[in-house]
């Protein structure tokens, strides 16, 4: 049985995780992978997470297959257009945690308590597969969800040479596409991302299902990053308001459950039997994806930008998330404050879309 649980290490107790550092310096450049630690299964680190200093800071994290997670802990509020809670709703949720924490859409199994610590079974009849891509973390300040997302994503594309996230949030603001950082249309963050990153972007229309599914999977199995809109649930995940909670997050990883495992290319994980991960400097094989419509075999590896964490998230989970987009939130429209929004609204801003980027360079 494959197993992850949920955990994290401390930034000021981990050699490998840098401190914080101002949002305007890049990290220090790392090769692309995931640098794989030794844990035990048994007895995980207690719950604690890092506290960040300042908003807008960032850091790499060493990441272990066994430490995956799953949901994650409530941070500041502040998705698309979003702000902080009033004094009020915040003396609300922390009156009644647990109806904040137990959404309707959501079965008991995908929720947790902050201090719980979660053992995710996945299916024992597979062989599991993680392609990641290592990407720093960035906490956002006010509505700047899609701006950090392409930050990240950013890491990838030109590693040597970062772009500061004020130097997106200008160019988004000259070109009118954000009035305070908020983003509502992928085909803008797609023009962002081509001007301020010199990268390739493509902007998938239609949703992640389908006869896009094997696109998508195969453009993370290479690698390179996507920027997902969806709607956020309290601990971060994927959910289904109609918009209301509209969130992005950027994934660089896919964990694929497989019948049998390509004969060339990947190792066994030393700490958990049946899981796989591409050898380094070895020529692989690609694996065979899973069918669609085949349940808990597919999961996304993403961050976001109100935990320091990497999230598991089951792509249909991501799918049905991003396919329901339709709506404007009702307080946002009330609070006073100027959005930009595309003709046909969130609609046809975000709905069933996603933005696919790479390397200027990579020949696709």
């Amino acid at each position: 049985m494959l197993s992850f649980f949920r955990a994290t290490n401390s930034c000021s107790s981990n050699p490998c995780i840098p401190g914080p550092h101002n949002s305007t310096s890049s990290p220090t450049p790392k090769p692309p992978g995931i640098s794989f630690s030794t844990l035990s299964l048994k007895s995980p680190d207690p719950y604690s997470p890092t506290t960040p200093t300042a908003a807008s800071t960032h850091y790499h994290q060493v990441f272990s297959p066994s430490r995956l997670r799953l949901g994650e802990e409530p941070a500041p509020e502040g998705g698309l257009g979003e702000d902080r809670p009033s004094p009020q709703e915040q003396r609300g949720r922390e009156e009644a945690p647990e109806a904040a924490q137990e959404p309707a859409e959501q079965s008991s199994e995908h929720s947790e308590s902050l201090s719980q610590v979660i053992i995710l079974s996945f299916r024992s009849d597979l062989q599991w597969i993680l392609f990641c891509a290592d990407l720093p973390s960035l906490i956002q300040e006010g509505p700047q969800c899609g701006l950090v997302a392409l930050w990240m994503a950013g890491t990838l594309l030109a590693p040597l040479s970062s772009t500061p996230l004020e130097r997106l949030v200008q160019v988004a603001m000259e070109r009118g596409y954000t009035a305070q950082g908020e983003m509502f249309s992928v085909t803008d963050m797609g023009r962002l991302a081509q001007e301020a990153l010199g990268c390739q972007a493509e902007v998938l229309y239609g949703g992640l299902g389908g006869p896009n599914r094997d696109h998508v999977l195969q453009h993370l199995v290479t690698g390179h990053p996507l920027l997902i809109p969806y709607d956020e649930d309290f601990n971060h995940e994927p959910c289904q308001r109609k918009g209301h909670k509209a969130h992005w997050a950027v994934s660089a990883g896919v964990l694929l459950g497989v019948q049998g495992m390509p004969s060339l290319g990947y190792e066994e994980d030393p700490e958990l039997p049946g899981l796989f991960h591409p050898a380094p400097g070895t020529p692989r094989q690609p694996p065979s994806l899973p069918e669609e419509g085949s349940p808990g075999a597919v999961y996304l590896l993403a961050k976001q930008g109100k935990s320091w964490h990497y999230q598991l998230w089951d792509y249909d989970q991501v799918r049905d998330s991003n396919l329901q987009l339709t709506d404007f939130s009702p307080s946002r429209a009330a609070d006073g404050r100027e959005y930009v929004v595309p003709v046909g609204g969130v609609r046809a801003g975000l709905c069933g879309q996603a933005l696919l980027l790479r390397p200027q360079d990579s020949g696709h």
